[in-house]
């Protein structure tokens, strides 16, 4: 990967780009203090900016995993000819086993991959290919503004809401999945503020979900993780909304860790829970919540904070990533397609036929 010099500022919507027959991302990891774009020559570069956090929110990931697939294709056409479709497995593999939990990443991969083996042997595959990603990366902004408006309307007063995590347009191909509700909501004068849990340890509500709010004229004010249930408590907040990286066949949800906890609080303070995220993120092969693959990460991440160490010496960490939320915990699932109130295996099977 490389740091490339781009004549364009950067924007929510820039989490992922095509440009010159190039791929950009850009890099969540230093946002907001630097808005820095990566350069992607190879699926591996690719891969690795998933797993490094260049790049983060699952449908994000799935559109990067889809030009992933470009570049793979386009360096197996090179060095293979005729026998490009064979030399481009590594690299899929390389790309599916980059983080585990989302699964819009396998989902991109497999939609690239089937249109892969009906193309010709002796033909560079990567235009094709490459119009195929597009369409993924253009779906998935169209899907969040479709969401977007649906969840707006279950909003009935105007209040305030909470969010966990980032699952806006950095998150996205653009607009976001629960900050595309919000932006939809607050477009209908629906809302009047955000509370964003900060997010430890990468602080995805402090670096991301108020950048891009604050550049929206959106109300935003952050909470310590720990400070919802009070938030809650004292009142005028109706809804808890956030997005998904899998949510299983019977409507359990995998999100950032710290979401099955926020949810457990707002059923104690009867305030709702939503979930916006696109069709691609239905798991419809996972049955339950216990079988989404939970992604645990290094514990220098929990032990320290902006690559310094805080925790005392000796100290060790249990460092997952996402939890799961219950169906139960649920109010709404929200996607492209419409809404599923108090989701099951039944809603989400007519849902998803």
């Amino acid at each position: 990967m490389k740091t490339p010099v781009l004549a364009r500022k950067a924007s929510p919507d820039d989490a992922v780009f095509w440009q010159d027959d190039n791929l950009y991302l850009l890099d969540q990891r230093v946002l907001p203090l630097k808005e820095t774009f990566i350069h992607c020559e190879t699926a591996g570069d690719a891969a690795r900016a998933i797993a490094d956090m260049v790049v983060r929110g699952a449908p994000a990931i799935g559109v990067t995993a889809a030009y992933g697939v470009v570049l793979a294709a386009r360096d197996a056409w090179r060095e293979a000819g005729k026998g490009w479709r064979q030399a481009m497995r590594e690299d899929l593999s390389l790309l599916a086993a980059a983080r585990p939990t989302a699964v819009n990443l396998g989902w991109a991969i497999a939609r690239m991959d089937q249109l892969a083996r009906t193309l010709p042997d002796d033909a560079n595959p990567e235009p094709t290919l490459l119009d195929e990603a597009r369409a993924i990366h253009e779906q998935d902004i169209a899907a969040n503004h479709t969401l977007g408006d649906l969840g707006a309307t279950l909003m009935q007063n105007k209040t305030s809401v909470i969010t966990h995590c980032n699952a806006g347009a950095l998150a996205t191909g653009g607009y976001g999945t629960a900050l595309g509700v919000i932006r939809s909501a607050w477009k209908a004068g629906k809302l009047e503020r955000v509370y964003a849990d900060e997010t430890r340890p990468w602080l995805q509500g402090s670096r991301l979900t108020a950048w891009e709010l604050v550049r929206d004229g959106i109300p935003v004010s952050l909470l310590a993780d720990g400070a919802a249930a009070a938030r809650l408590a004292a009142g005028g907040v109706d809804w808890v909304i956030v997005g998904s990286d899998r949510i299983a066949a019977n409507g359990d949800v995998a999100n950032k860790i710290g979401t099955y906890s926020l949810a457990l609080v707002a059923r104690a303070h009867g305030v709702k829970v939503m979930v916006a995220a696109p069709t691609s993120t239905i798991d419809m092969d996972c049955p339950t919540g216990a079988d989404i693959p939970i992604e645990t990460r290094d514990a220098s991440e929990l032990l320290g904070c902006g690559g310094k160490k805080m925790a005392a010496a000796g100290a060790e960490a249990w460092n997952p990533v996402f939890d799961v939320t219950p169906a139960g915990l649920v109010d709404a699932i929200v996607t492209e397609r419409g809404i599923i109130l108090s989701p099951n295996t039944k809603k989400l099977r007519q849902h998803m036929a």
